[in-house]
Formats: C-alpha cells, structure tokens, sequence
C-alpha cells in the first residue's frame, strides 16, 4: 500500500543529508549513528522521543538496504533527507529501487514489522512508491518536548 509523499519542507531549519550511499545493511547502520548524532545536537530532546525518531528512521533504512534492490541484485543507493523546522522533523529516505508488495506467501511471523512500527512512531507517514523508486516520508509534530524533571530524577 502507498500514499503521495509530503511536498518539500521548507528550506529553513537545520538539515542532515546523506546522498548516494550505498544500500546494504553496514551503510544503513552507519547513516543512522550519523544521524542520531546529528539529532542529539538539534537540542533538547526527550529521550523516549529520541528513541523512537531514531528507530523509525532506522527501519526505513534497514528496509530500503535488505528490499529495494533485490531485483538489481542488491545495488544501488539511499538518499537520506531530515529537516528541522521549529518543532518539526521530517526525515525523507528515498531509493531507486523496487518496491515489494508483502503477500501471504511472503510474510512470516518474524517478519513484516517495520513499516508498522513506522507508523506507530512517528506522527505522519507516507510511502510513495513508483517505477523510479520508493520515498517513505516520516513526520515529527513537536519533537523537542524537553523531558521533565521527573524523568531526570529517575535517570540519575
């Protein structure tokens, strides 16, 4: 299933952009540590919200580096956008590649919980699939709540 993807974000805010990295599951984990350091140094951040921005994103990359290039025998790239604007964060991953509709004979138990769990975590998600490629698109509304006092206190 797909959905239109978000229009461009405005250019103001600060911005993370990795392009053309390539599409396996090592580079996948490295984009994502590049990017939670690059979130980390947005500001404050709850670290319940952190987690999730950070888990979501990596399933969008963890999906595109194992499914998108199955049919070109695994090459290819991932471009990785995130935008700040205000309280907003929308982090944009894009390949060229094949999207794979799950069928019955596809799914198994263990499998098939990402995009879900996308959905779960962040505030809006679009998935916009084409002969040119896949977007997923996930939105963050007011991603710089500051954790309370309360929340430290148990930390410390």
């Amino acid at each position: 299933m797909t959905t239109p993807s978000y229009s461009s974000p405005s250019a103001d805010g600060d911005r993370f952009i990795r392009n053309d990295v390539v599409a396996d599951a090592h580079n996948a984990a490295r984009v994502r540590d590049e990017f939670a350091t690059w979130l980390r140094a947005c500001g404050d951040i709850d670290r319940v919200r952190f987690s999730d921005v950070v888990l979501a994103v990596n399933e969008a990359l963890a999906n595109t580096a194992e499914f998108a290039y199955l049919l070109k025998g695994g090459v290819g790239t991932i471009d990785v956008e995130a935008v700040r604007d205000g309280d907003n964060l929308t982090v944009t991953i894009a390949d060229q590649g094949h999207w794979r509709e799950s069928t019955p004979a596809t799914q198994s138990r263990s499998r098939g919980r990402g995009i879900p769990l996308m959905r779960a975590l962040a505030d809006q998600v679009t998935i916009d699939s084409s002969a040119l490629g896949t977007t997923v698109c996930l939105r963050f509304e007011q991603f710089h709540a500051v954790q309370d006092a309360a929340d430290d206190a148990k930390v410390g």
